[in-house]
């Protein structure tokens, strides 16, 4: 591959700082030929194609944020992929990069003004708007709106189709950043690719909020996961996928006891008695005390420990798939299904729960004996009993932190840096502070 040879392994430079604002003035503006000089190869064909949402008011967000592809992640078509965007990028950057958006107010379809021209600038170049299209035009008119939407959903924003604050923070990341961020993603795919990818396994990308499952070097699942929330962070990591708990008590971790559980419990004694939490000492099989008896703002979670009982209050929901490794975090069904309707889905406080988990269940037991047939989940289901099933053929999960790559068809995709890992304070600062808040959630894994 052209890059192979000369990105190496690993590497973990530091992103470039902002570039200066490229000025509305400048000369190539005046002539009306600044956009010759920047190439487009290997850019998306949006000809003729509308973005995914209907431009009706007032619009909604179409949650259309996982892969469209088999291409997993961890493959040589992906390296290619990202490799071919850092060509493009190198060749943007050479020509000048892109303007930066003036000023901090909110455009919307339906205004005039001298901005949008920046706007139409700044998506002719990243190649979001077709570069037939007037970039003079002040009118924020259907062309830039639908140009608008497909850069949200390039970058993981709401497509609402308005400049809003997140979306105005995205569009001025330059693209000596975006480069950067390519590259820097770029060899973090090349560390999953070595060795070579197994036929099967879960891969997590946690700045995506989704999963895939592999088989014989193709996605057959995605799946929309919650991952870890700043200060809970979902680790990195390589861990192998060996059982799967039906109906399980959730053991709740120290940490989770410590500065979730207790503190609520002084203000809330009733909590334990509404989430059928039991109270024990010394171990998870300790005897049950009384939790009355104990000064919450005093307990020490290495001798309190607490343990929810099965059922669909559960943490955990009905079923865990169990994941030994260093950090103790795990995949999970949960109850707070209407969390997985977020776009940015960082509420955990570290594991991973998963939408739709039992087709994923379904896929890591199919090659069980007496698990053939997908209706054997639903069957145990039905039961309504704990199982724990030990897999014979355990499965490799990675847990990663991918940020950027690119798909088959030209299109770059990137993503919040939700842990503040890239290097980039303004990448750092491309969040949804108006998404909708959350609905409350009780104690969560």
């Amino acid at each position: 591959m052209t890059l192979l040879t000369t990105l190496s392994r690993g590497f973990g430079f530091a992103l470039l700082a902002a570039a200066t604002a490229w000025s509305g003035t400048s000369a190539a503006a005046q002539d009306g030929n600044w956009w010759e000089g920047i190439t487009t190869f290997g850019s998306p064909d949006y000809s003729g194609k509308r973005a995914s949402l209907e431009r009706t008011p007032p619009r909604q967000d179409n949650l259309n944020d996982l892969r469209p592809n088999q291409v997993p992640w961890r493959s040589d078509e992906m390296l290619a992929a990202v490799e071919n965007a850092i060509a493009r990028y190198e060749s943007i950057v050479n020509k000048g990069g892109w303007p930066a958006i003036p000023g901090n107010r909110m455009l919307r379809p339906g205004d005039s003004d001298e901005r949008v021209s920046y706007l139409r600038r700044r998506l002719m170049v990243s190649g979001e708007m077709p570069r037939s299209s007037s970039f003079n035009d002040y009118e924020y008119d259907s062309v830039v709106e639908q140009a608008v939407v497909r850069f949200q959903e390039n970058n993981g924003l709401r497509t609402n189709g308005r400049v809003d604050q997140p979306t105005l923070a995205a569009l001025n990341v330059s693209a000596e950043e975006r480069l950067a961020q390519l590259k820097l993603n770029h060899g973090r795919i090349l560390d999953l690719v070595q060795p070579p990818p197994e036929e099967r396994y879960v891969l997590v990308n946690v700045p995506a909020f989704q999963l895939e499952a592999v088989e014989r070097y193709q996605t057959v699942l995605r799946h929309r996961v919650i991952v870890g929330r700043n200060g809970r962070e979902t680790p990195v990591l390589k861990a192998t996928i060996r059982n799967l708990n039906f109906f399980p008590y959730w053991r709740v971790p120290d940490s989770v006891a410590k500065l979730d559980v207790f503190p609520r419990l002084v203000n809330e004694p009733d909590y334990l008695q509404k989430e059928q939490i039991r109270v024990v000492r010394g171990d998870f099989n300790g005897p049950e005390i009384d939790p009355t008896s104990i000064d919450w703002s005093l307990a020490d979670s290495r001798v309190i420990k607490l343990k929810q009982d099965p059922g669909p209050q559960n943490a955990l929901g009905l079923v865990r798939i169990d994941m030994q490794n260093e950090h103790g975090v795990y995949m999970h069904d949960t109850p707070m299904k209407p969390l997985f309707q977020q776009r940015s889905r960082a509420f955990s406080a570290g594991c991973v729960r998963v939408q739709d988990v039992f087709q994923l269940v379904e896929w890591l037991a199919k090659y069980e004996p007496g698990w053939e047939n997908p209706g054997q989940v639903q069957a145990v289901l039905d039961m309504g009993q704990a199982l724990d099933v030990q897999l014979s053929r355990p499965v490799p999960v990675y847990f990663t932190y991918i940020t950027a790559w690119a798909e088959p068809d030209g299109r770059i995709a990137f993503r919040p840096d939700i842990y503040r890992r890239d290097g980039s304070a303004a990448m750092a600062e491309v969040f949804d502070p108006d998404a909708p808040p959350p609905p409350a959630q009780g104690l969560a894994p």
